[in-house]
């Protein structure tokens, strides 16, 4: 399974490069705090991953990067590419980007 660090990502975000971001957290973890990102919670990737724009790189992240992993291993049994795990989830991103995002 292929990863991105929270460094790589914010470059990727900063440059503008073409990408979607996927949340599979709950609904309720996305109100608290969120990367801007579409949100699919995983009880739902395996019936919304149509959703998803397969021509792009895709990131998918949640808390600490573990519901993420089985969201990619559903992702690719679907025949989705490109995907890319964000390593430590939101609490990474929280730890060494944005002290702002509020941890949980």
């Amino acid at each position: 399974m292929k990863e991105i660090t929270v460094q790589d990502y914010a470059q990727l975000r900063k440059i503008g490069a073409p990408h979607q971001l996927i949340d599979v957290r709950e609904p309720n973890e996305f109100e608290f705090c969120n990367l801007d990102g579409l949100l699919i919670p995983l009880r739902d990737v395996n019936t919304r991953f149509h959703e998803i724009k397969k021509d792009l790189k895709i990131i998918v992240h949640c808390r600490s990067g573990k519901r993420s992993a089985t969201a990619i291993q559903i992702l690719q049994d679907q025949g989705l590419e490109n995907l890319y795990n964000l390593k430590g989830g939101i609490l990474a991103w929280a730890d060494e980007i944005d002290s702002n995002i509020p941890k949980y």
